[in-house]
Formats: structure tokens, sequence, C-alpha cells
């Protein structure tokens, strides 16, 4: 048996969309699609290349997308799935320094 979703917060007694029809907050833009619905990004995922579409990133991001179009939940979930997928290649370069403390002591005129 489904559970019966709660109607939105606000008092809206407009229905929430169910399923596959959910709408992402931001819509994720790949290659200049936009990606609106959890539908649109199954549809993206499906047209992948067998390679591309067989790598460990999108499977999770599919099995995410399942998850939250059938049994409900927070549809941030899906999008997480899916931006990791989309930038599983992406390594963020490592500054060994590190950024300077702001405690330190500021320079007087006299030392400069």
């Amino acid at each position: 048996m489904r559970r019966s979703t709660p109607p939105p917060k606000g008092g809206s007694s407009a229905p929430r969309p169910t399923g596959w029809s959910h709408e992402f907050e931001d819509p994720i833009e790949v290659n200049g699609r936009k990606l609106v619905t959890l539908r649109d990004a199954g549809e993206c995922i499906a047209a992948l290349p067998k390679k591309e579409h067989d790598a460990p990133e999108w499977q999770a991001a599919m099995e995410a997308l399942i998850l939250v179009a059938e049994n409900g939940g927070p549809v941030i979930k899906a999008r997480i799935g899916v931006m990791r997928a989309l930038n599983r290649h992406y390594v963020p370069a490592f500054n060994p320094k590190g950024k300077e403390p702001h405690w330190r002591r500021p320079k007087l005129k006299r030392d400069q």
C-alpha cells in the first residue's frame, strides 16, 4: 500500500508532483540541455554510451533517481547523485601551503 504524500507547506491545496515528475530545485545543465525533472535526468542517463553508462557513478545516480521517484524522499539526493556523476573526473588542485591564518599580526609601517 502506498503512502499518500502530505500537502505542501504553506496551505496550498495543489497536489504535489509524484513519481518521475518531481522537479529539481535548481535545474541541472548538461551540454546546453536543462534537466528539470527526475524523468529528464533518467532519460539523459539512459542516452549515455554503454561504456559511460556502466560507470559506478552513473549507476549510483540512476539508483538514487529510482529511489526518489518510486519511494518519495528528498529530490536533493537524486540531484547530488547526478552532480557527482557529472563531476566524477574533477580533481581539485591541492595547495600544500594552504591559506594564511587570519590571526597573523598585521605588519606595522616601521617593519616595511
